[in-house]
């Protein structure tokens, strides 16, 4: 009870600030305070942390993923996995790692194909294919999809039963592989319930995501799997 009263006060002091700053400096630009961060405090008090969803796309890669799996379970960090269906069945033990150690495995087509360029069979081949290559593995079924190319047709019947996860946040590694520049998408674009797209296929791209996790980490974000913020 006192915990929610300290916000409210913490909220108030902050909102009396925001005034005075803004008839002080005759109008916005005068305002220094920053509300993101304000509004961050009270959730925490409140023991709401912002929640956030790390994504990789691409992989399993036999070498940068398990770097990535490595860093992840040492940081306590879940992530969510969208796999290509062709090197599921060349990582199987990756597969095993990835559903044992929590995360979250979603479906990326088995050949990393365009599917407004297919036709329905086509389609359903490359659906179909991938969710029994893992299933066949975690013995789970597959639900969630994120379409290469976020190309979406959902008047297929092959995705029916299928939930499509975009993304918020791009960093662009495959594109720069610099870790800076991907660290710089995160800083300027993420906010409570934020996907963040990855790539689980580069060197660079270990080395920003553990940089991403740790600024994250700091600034009282919880990572959550994508169906936490997808069902939200």
């Amino acid at each position: 009870m006192w915990q929610k009263k300290g916000c409210w006060i913490l909220l108030g002091f902050n909102l009396l600030i925001f005034c005075i700053a803004l008839i002080s400096s005759g109008g916005i630009r005068g305002l220094k305070r920053d509300w993101s961060q304000v509004f961050l405090e009270v959730g925490e008090m409140l023991g709401e942390k912002p929640k956030v969803a790390l994504t990789f796309d691409d992989g399993p890669h036999p070498v940068y993923t398990e770097e990535i799996l490595d860093g992840l379970k040492e940081k306590g960090v879940k992530a969510t996995f969208f796999v290509i269906g062709k090197s599921v069945e060349e990582q199987k033990e990756m597969i095993k790692r990835m559903e044992e150690e929590g995360h979250l495995i979603g479906n990326h087509t088995y050949d990393h194909v365009n599917l407004g360029q297919l036709g329905k069979k086509e389609v359903c081949l490359q659906i179909d294919k991938t969710n029994k290559a893992v299933s066949d593995i975690t013995g789970q079924e597959m639900v969630y999809m994120r379409p290469p190319f976020g190309e979406w047709n959902k008047n297929n019947d092959c995705l029916v039963d299928m939930i499509p996860v975009l993304w918020s946040v791009d960093t662009k590694d495959w594109l720069y592989q610099s870790p800076s520049y991907s660290m710089k998408q995160v800083r300027e674009h993420v906010k409570d319930g934020s996907i963040i797209l990855m790539h689980d296929y580069y060197k660079t791209s270990v080395e920003a995501a553990m940089e991403i996790v740790d600024y994250l980490l700091e600034e009282g974000y919880e990572f959550v799997t994508v169906d936490e913020i997808v069902l939200d």
